[in-house]
């Protein structure tokens, strides 16, 4: 989530690297209809999607439910369980070795299917207050939970 730069030394974690612009980062997961089930604590932007799901002890709470996830590319080598994966992720190219045509189905069956999760993240961003932070993480996470009981109550009387 792209935030306002802070100055100083101390907002130098929020710096990510990859996206060359300071922001925090936030893990969500979303029911099949792309609604917001539950959202993480926020942490710095440089923090790797992999890193902030084993900090949240994810695939544990998803064997405990008896729920499994789909995710993208960035959580490629969390679930170690090949025999009963919790978390689906897709195949990854490199330059050594190019993707079968049944990997490039299995990659666009997975991405349709996480359509309606995409959905639920940008339907988060549009809340404009989050374009403005310039706050420390702690009191993001506040916030974000806040929007997340604001867009239940937003789609249950939208139904």
């Amino acid at each position: 989530m792209p935030t306002q730069r802070r100055t100083g030394e101390a907002n130098r974690p929020n710096y990510s690297g990859k996206h060359r612009r300071h922001g925090l980062h936030v893990l969500a997961l979303t029911d099949e209809r792309g609604r917001l089930v539950w959202i993480s604590a926020a942490r710095p932007g440089r923090t790797h999607d992999i890193t902030a799901a084993r900090r949240d002890h994810i695939l544990a709470h998803l064997r405990a439910a008896g729920l499994g996830a789909l995710a993208d590319l960035g959580f490629l080598g969390l679930d170690d369980d090949g025999d009963d994966p919790v978390v689906v992720t897709g195949f990854k190219a490199t330059r050594a070795r190019k993707l079968t045509p049944a990997e490039k189905e299995a990659n666009r069956v997975l991405a349709a299917g996480r359509v309606p999760a995409e959905r639920g993240f940008a339907h988060l961003k549009n809340w404009r207050i989050l374009t403005k932070l310039r706050t420390e993480p702690a009191r993001v996470t506040h916030l974000f939970r806040a929007l997340l009981v604001l867009t239940n109550i937003k789609a249950t009387t939208d139904n």
